[in-house]
């Protein structure tokens, strides 16, 4: 059976490129998060994947990566997000990458671990947003882009990335309306414990990565804001 999201309220995501101390890595792991991500935009190394891999199994929590690139991915975590990134204005982003993905794994693909992400990133400021050469979309864009996600591509995940900005609250509960399936996953500028819960009554589930490296303490605290109690 194909693991799905339904359990996954909060996860947290660290960057291979930045610097953690254990003590901070450590907090997070035991935060109570329902997932550890690893992935990140720009200076992905396996090297730095294979870092955080070690440090993060020296704990129960669920380590998932996020795959940025072909020469970082390892065996070793127990899921693997891949991202289509669907406002990129280039094929290489939503089709290419993956097909000579699997091309190159196939036969050590288990499904049972795989999730595919479809991707609208709504922050023209972000790395990602740079990288993947996207088309900023309006609302009716990315409700669109949310329906695509579900009645074509049947895709486990519609992720709303806003990168490093607190994202539009009304856009993301329209979004949510317009899905039955398909998981709704919002990450970008949460900087609280309110923000955290106010994005959660919406998305399905939630993702905080900046705040771990600019305020751990505030970050810890969004873990109890989205949970169930």
């Amino acid at each position: 059976m194909e693991f799905s999201l339904d359990n996954w309220n909060h996860l947290f995501k660290l960057d291979p490129a930045k610097e953690i101390s254990d003590e901070d890595l450590d907090a997070v792991c035991e935060s109570g998060t329902d997932a550890v991500v690893v992935g990140g935009t720009d200076d992905v190394t396996l090297d730095g994947v294979l870092d955080l891999l070690s440090r993060i199994r020296r704990h129960t929590v669920p380590c998932v990566l996020e795959i940025s690139n072909l020469e970082s991915i390892t065996p070793g975590f127990d899921y693997y997000f891949i991202p289509m990134v669907m406002n990129s204005t280039e094929k290489k982003w939503m089709m290419d990458i993956q097909h000579e993905a699997i091309k190159e794994y196939q036969d050590s693909m288990n499904w049972d671990e795989i999730v595919v992400e479809g991707y609208c990133i709504l922050n023209e400021e972000a790395k990602a947003f740079k990288q993947t050469k996207c088309e900023l979309p309006d609302d009716d864009d990315v409700v669109a882009y949310a329906y695509m996600a579900e009645h074509i591509f049947h895709l486990p995940v519609f992720y709303m990335e806003y990168s490093g900005t607190y994202g539009n609250t009304e856009l993301v509960q329209t979004v949510k309306e317009q899905l039955k399936d398909t998981k709704l996953v919002y990450g970008g500028g949460i900087e609280n414990s309110v923000q955290a819960r106010e994005m959660k009554e919406h998305a399905d589930t939630i993702v905080v990565g900046n705040l771990i490296y600019s305020d751990i303490k505030q970050a810890l605290k969004t873990v109890n804001a989205v949970k169930d109690k």
